[in-house]
C-alpha cells in the first residue's frame, strides 16, 4: 500500500493506493500552519486513513506534496509562503514518528504527475494549479521536470507589474497577485463561503470594483497559459486548483482572450492555445495520488 499526502494553503487531501493502484481510502482535512501545524496535519491525515478501515501497518511508502521550494532528494521544504514555512525537515519528521519511507515534493509537480497518470496524457504537459497559490508543474513521457533548483514551473512569482501589488515573495506585481484564491482575496475580501463565485456573481450584477477583480483574473489566466506554452510547449495544459470550479464563467472568457490575441496574430493564432486547455474533471484527487506515485522511492537520509 502506497500513502499520497497533498498538503495545500487551506485543505490537506490524503489516499491510500492499493497493489493494483487503485485508491482504497480517502481524508480530507483543514491544514495548520506553521512547521508543527504542516507535521500536525500529516499525521492526522494517517490517522484519518487509518480509522478508514485501512491497514496503514503495510504502507510501503507515504509521499507529501507541499508548497514551495522542495528538495526532493533529502525531503526539505523552503519558502512555502502561504503555510508560514521557511525551512522544514519534513521528510526526517514524518519518517520518525512513522517508521516508513518518506518521500517529498512540490505539490503542483506532484499533481502533475497524477493528472498525467489519471487523465491517460502521453508526451508533454502542464499542470496549472489555480488555487490559494498560482504554479504549474511540468511532465514529459511521465517524468517530472524539476530544472536545475527544483523551481521550474514557479510562474505565480514572474513580475508582470513592477507597480502592482506586493508579494509575500518580496517582488511587486507577481502573476500570483491577481490569479490565485489568495490574490482574489486581497482584492474582494469576502465572508461568503464560495468568494470567487460571488465575485463572478458581483461582476455580471454591475459591481465596478468585481468586474474590475474577474477581469484581472481571467487576464492572469490566460498569461499563465500562454506563458507555459511559450517556454516549455506542453501538448496539454491541465487546470487544476480550487478556482477551476469557476468553470465556463472563467474559462469561456480565458478562450475568448485567446480568440482575441489570435485575431490580432497569425503566430499567437497557430499556437492553438484554446485547444490545449483542459479542466481537471471534479473527483480526480491528482495531487494526493501523484505523491502516492512519488512516493514509491524513498527519500535518501539527508547527508551528515
Amino acid at each position: 500500500m502506497r500513502i499520497g499526502i497533498d498538503i495545500g494553503g487551506t485543505k490537506t487531501e490524503a489516499v491510500a493506493l492499493g497493489a493494483d493502484g487503485a485508491v482504497v481510502a480517502q481524508a480530507r482535512l483543514d491544514t495548520a500552519r506553521g512547521p508543527a501545524g504542516v507535521i500536525g496535519t500529516a499525521l492526522e491525515a494517517l490517522r484519518r486513513l487509518g480509522g478508514a478501515a485501512t491497514d496503514l501497518r503495510g504502507a510501503e511508502s507515504i509521499g507529501v506534496g507541499i508548497p514551495g521550494l522542495v528538495d526532493s532528494e533529502h525531503g526539505v521544504v523552503e519558502y512555502a509562503f502561504n503555510l508560514g514555512l521557511e525551512r522544514l525537515d519534513l521528510a526526517t519528521a514524518l519518517r520518525e514518528r512513522t517508521g516508513v519511507p518518506v518521500r517529498v515534493e512540490n505539490d503542483v509537480k506532484a499533481a502533475a504527475l497524477g493528472a498525467t497518470h489519471l487523465l491517460d496524457i502521453e508526451g508533454s504537459m502542464a499542470f496549472l494549479n489555480l488555487g490559494t497559490g498560482l504554479a504549474a508543474g511540468l511532465v514529459t513521457d511521465g517524468r517530472i521536470l524539476r530544472g536545475a533548483q527544483g523551481i521550474a514551473g514557479e510562474i505565480g512569482h514572474v513580475s508582470v507589474d513592477p507597480a502592482g501589488i506586493a508579494c509575500p515573495c518580496g517582488q511587486r506585481g507577481c502573476l500570483e497577485t491577481v490569479a490565485s484564491g489568495s490574490g482574489l482575496a486581497r482584492q474582494w475580501p469576502s465572508r461568503d463561503p464560495l468568494p470567487a463565485a460571488e465575485l463572478f456573481r458581483a461582476a455580471a450584477d454591475g459591481d465596478p470594483l468585481a468586474a474590475e477583480v474577474r477581469d484581472r483574473l481571467v487576464h492572469g489566466t490566460a498569461q499563465a497559459v500562454r506563458l507555459l506554452v511559450l517556454t516549455v510547449d506542453p501538448g496539454t495544459v491541465v487546470v487544476g486548483g480550487g478556482l477551476r470550479h469557476l468553470g465556463a464563467s472563467l474559462f469561456d472568457r480565458v478562450r475568448d482572450e485567446f480568440a482575441a490575441l489570435g485575431a490580432r496574430s497569425a503566430f499567437f493564432a497557430s499556437l492553438g492555445l484554446a485547444e490545449r486547455l483542459r479542466v481537471l474533471p471534479d473527483g480526480l484527487a491528482a495531487a494526493a495520488v501523484g505523491t502516492a506515485l512519488i512516493g514509491q522511492a524513498p527519500t535518501p537520509a539527508p547527508t551528515p
